[in-house]
């Protein structure tokens, strides 16, 4: 889906002019402090070089689920004064997100000065993308660019509705360099793979992820399954799966998908199995067929991870989206460190790898091989509905590039 983004805007288009930039600073707080500015970083690069450029740059977000109602403990304004902290330009912070305040902010801009609204979400038309609250937002702007890869496949008003309204007022609607690099290696991903190609899905249900098994069952040459996911699919064998998480509505489906991927798909041959799925577990590695009634499956085993391993030994192309198994406790972490490892082994040997949602690029950074993943997404479910060949509302209210229908 090629849109235009800000490399399309020359000087004269921003210097000047207020710059309205959609960004994903959803980060973790605690008591007001930042724990992980990784968002906020990957944000940086589009905000210098508008700022460099002398555009006077509105910026807004969202922050946690304050479901349309203001709530302190969810606030943009520690993200203001970490920006402070990050860039050599004027931030200051709007309390509200639109109204007589932040419009006066946002007109008393100078060139190179950056002004933070108050979280999108404080405000209950943004999640209906009301109107009247995108035509507020676009009353800051005369440039939109959204580098918020994360809300993509999200219809708000700060990702579509103001992005349409600008658009009617003849002004650019664009994309960032980070919703640039998202789309270029996702996209490529899927149109035009070096193989061998192997997708790796893992996580807690198949139905959030059924889409994507569908999508890309065609174009893969492995699809690898982990995660309680796959006891699902053990079901539709006719295993058991003792205490196990599993999507009693969704055997059938899993049992029609074993029979169209044949055996492009791969499930876990073991287990590492416990009487409770808790941080201090007693273990036991159990071959799948061999699951007890009172077992509870909380990761991949030994064998399968090795089996999983040597697929990607081959692999060109990776995609992974969801962990192996309940990796944030230490007993049922290993399956999905292994993983990471492995992927991390596909980018040393020239293969690109792609690892989405946040699960996934938490346990990259678990593994100490963050730095050799290809891309890591920012957007977990946005990656996923782009994967199952889905539009994403905030890609197709963006300009297109010369010669691409609108």
């Amino acid at each position: 889906m090629p849109v235009k983004t800000i490399e399309d805007l020359d000087r004269g288009e921003i210097s000047g002019k207020r710059i309205l930039v959609r960004v994903d600073f959803n980060v973790p707080l605690d008591d007001g402090r930042i724990t992980d500015d990784t968002r906020i970083t990957r944000a940086l690069p589009t905000l210098v070089h508008l700022l460099e450029r002398g555009g006077r740059v509105v910026v807004m977000s969202h922050l946690g689920r304050p479901k349309g109602k203001a709530n302190p403990d969810l606030s943009l304004e520690p993200v203001a004064r970490h920006l402070r902290e990050r860039l050599d330009f004027p931030v200051t912070f709007s309390p509200d997100l639109v109204g007589d305040e932040a419009r006066e902010a946002a007109r008393g801009l100078e060139d190179g000065e950056l002004l933070l609204l108050e979280n999108t979400r404080f405000h209950p038309g943004e999640t209906r993308n009301d109107p009247e609250l995108a035509k507020q937002l676009a009353d800051l702007g005369d440039v939109y660019v959204n580098d918020a890869f994360g809300t993509a496949h999200r219809a708000h008003a700060s990702t579509v509705g103001v992005a349409e309204a600008l658009r009617e007022r003849g002004c650019e609607a664009v994309a960032g360099f980070l919703m640039e690099k998202e789309m270029e290696y996702l996209d490529r991903s899927l149109q035009d793979p070096v193989r061998p190609f192997v997708a790796i899905l893992g996580g807690a249900k198949i139905s959030g992820k059924i889409d994507v098994i569908q999508a890309l069952l065609p174009r893969v040459d492995r699809l690898l399954i982990g995660g309680a996911m796959a006891n699902t699919f053990f079901k539709a064998l006719g295993l058991e799966v003792g205490e196990s998480l599993v999507e009693e509505d969704r055997v059938e489906l899993a049992r029609s998908t074993l029979e169209k991927a044949g055996d492009k798909l791969l499930l876990p041959v073991d287990c590492v199995v416990a009487d409770e799925i808790a941080p201090d577990a007693g273990t036991r590695v159990v071959a799948r067929s061999e699951v007890g009634e009172a077992d509870g499956i909380g990761d991949v085993g030994p064998e399968t991870r090795d089996l999983f391993n040597q697929e990607l030994k081959e692999a060109r192309t990776v995609v992974w989206n969801g962990p192996m198994g309940v990796f944030e406790m230490e007993p049922f972490a290993q399956g999905t460190l292994a993983v990471a490892r492995g992927v991390a082994g596909v980018t040393r040997a020239g293969g690109t790898t792609i690892v989405g949602g946040g699960d996934s690029a938490s346990a990259v950074e678990k593994a100490g091989v963050a730095s050799e993943i290809s891309h890591v997404s920012t957007g977990g479910g946005a990656s996923l509905e782009l994967l199952s060949g889905a539009e994403l509302p905030g890609l197709t209210a963006l300009d297109r590039e010369e010669g691409e229908a609108t």
